[in-house]
């Protein structure tokens, strides 16, 4: 056997119905005894009435002077009752009167003043048993009285025989009841499960409603309808980062094929096969820069970012003499303002930052410039990187940051990147729980990045 087959854990439906078996049975066995306990206290009772009430004629006759009448009132008090036991002795155990009834065991105690509950003790004599207590009369005579209770402990046998056997009967009917209860109650998990097995990949935008299951199990289908949610997202975002690679390979793959079956058609100088080696060595390079993009962008999704301690002036200052020449050549400015530290994966915002000049620089108008502001608070650190140049259709501002977006698709082969610069800024964002914003107006384009402050 398996060994997650061995510690698979106990159904609920099982669990439920045994608790409720066994908190059930406990209850009956704890109200079986309660009654009990009741009508043995009732009879003890009983008995400690007839026997007070013996007493009382006991005591009356005990305290006469004259011996004749004593024995004559004892017998009285007695009667024929051959439940009866009376036996008195004076302080040196001479017997003064004996009913008719067996010899009593009677160990030595403290003999009580009057009878009592806490005073009565059980003898078995005779082949009977006996209730009684041991008293100490007001003249120093000791007097032992008990009556019968073969009848009272009868009836508690049976009494106790049928509370056990009820108690049984009810434990197994509270089982049953509670195993129809449960799986009853256990009906719209079945519903919810049948429900979850319908709905598969090309379902993806099926939901449970909440309103038709139990208030228990709101928070159950609430979490797995945010979970179809999160999938379907990255479903789709899987199915169209797919859709998108293919189409961006597709135009290179198409012009290396159609590059290579010209020059193949027939024979040409070195100088033309040397020129379309060099133009499909472009292509794979692009092909490159692409594929490592988006192997950068799977992998920064689920990195965790180091923590260092980066001082964001000078990293731009650092961009700035590498983006130099090329800047110089566009007749594009280099400009920075204020400072800011974070905290954070040095690496990654670098790149972020880098991605960010890139694109202000390429975009920019000549003899314009690209600035970079540092701003921080408490809270935030913003780092804002303008230029001047075309402005950005309000359209596209919210899809900027989409993988292979560009607001411009005439572009998509005039030696641009593929579109995914912006995508893994954002993505470099993200990790280090920050935000990323752009906005065009009256040929100022700006992109802005917040990231959470160190802490201090």
């Amino acid at each position: 056997m398996p060994a997650d087959a061995v510690r698979r854990p106990i159904s609920l439906a099982l669990r439920v119905t045994v608790l409720v078996g066994l908190s059930t049975t406990l209850l009956l066995l704890a109200f079986a005894w309660g009654v009990e306990r009741s009508i043995e206290l009732h009879f003890a009772r009983m008995d400690l009435d007839s026997l007070a009430t013996t007493w009382r004629a006991v005591d009356a006759a005990l305290q006469l002077r004259d011996p004749a009448q004593r024995q004559h009132r004892l017998r009285d008090a007695v009667g024929d009752r051959r439940d009866l036991v009376l036996r008195v002795s004076d302080a040196s155990g001479r017997m003064l009167f004996a009913s008719d009834g067996p010899q009593l065991p009677v160990a030595d105690s403290r003999a009580a003043r009057a009878p009592a509950l806490d005073a009565l003790q059980l003898w078995q004599a005779g082949g009977h048993s006996w209730r009684g207590v041991l008293l100490r009369a007001p003249g120093g005579e000791r007097v032992v009285l008990a009556r019968a209770i073969d009848f009272h402990l009868s009836y508690l046998d049976r009494l106790r025989s049928a509370l056990w056997a009820g108690t049984l009967l009810a434990s197994l009917i509270s089982v049953l009841l509670a195993r129809l209860a449960v799986q009853q109650g256990n009906a719209p998990l079945r519903r919810i499960s049948a429900r979850m097995r319908d709905i598969g990949s090309e379902h993806l935008d099926a939901r449970i409603d909440p309103a038709q299951v139990p208030v228990e199990l709101a928070d159950l289908v609430a979490a797995f309808n945010a979970m179809l949610e999160r999938i379907e997202r990255g479903y789709e975002r899987l199915r169209g980062v797919s859709v998108d690679i293919a189409h961006e390979l597709r135009t290179p793959v198409t012009n290396l094929r159609t590059q290579t079956q010209v020059a193949l058609s027939r024979a040409r100088p070195v100088d033309a096969y040397r020129e379309v080696l060099y133009s499909n060595l472009e292509e794979f390079e692009r092909m490159s820069a692409m594929i490592s993009d988006m192997l950068f962008l799977a992998q920064s999704e689920h990195a965790q970012p180091a923590h260092d301690d980066v001082e964001l002036a000078a990293e731009v200052r650092a961009l700035f003499e590498y983006f130099e020449a090329w800047a110089d050549e566009q007749g594009v400015a280099l400009r920075l303002h204020g400072d800011a530290r974070v905290c954070g994966d040095r690496a990654m915002l670098r790149r972020a930052l880098s991605n960010l000049l890139r694109n202000a620089v390429h975009h920019s108008a000549r003899g314009a410039a690209v600035e970079v502001t540092l701003a921080a608070d408490a809270q935030r650190v913003r780092v804002e990187v303008c230029n001047t140049g075309a402005a950005i259709a309000p359209q596209h501002l919210p899809h900027l940051f989409e993988r292979f977006y560009r607001a411009d698709p005439s572009r998509r082969r005039n030696g641009e990147g593929a579109g995914l610069g912006l995508a893994i800024v954002k993505s470099i964002v993200e990790m280090h729980r920050g935000t990323v914003a752009a906005r065009s107006a009256d040929g100022l384009t700006c992109f802005s990045i917040e990231v959470p402050a160190p802490r201090r």
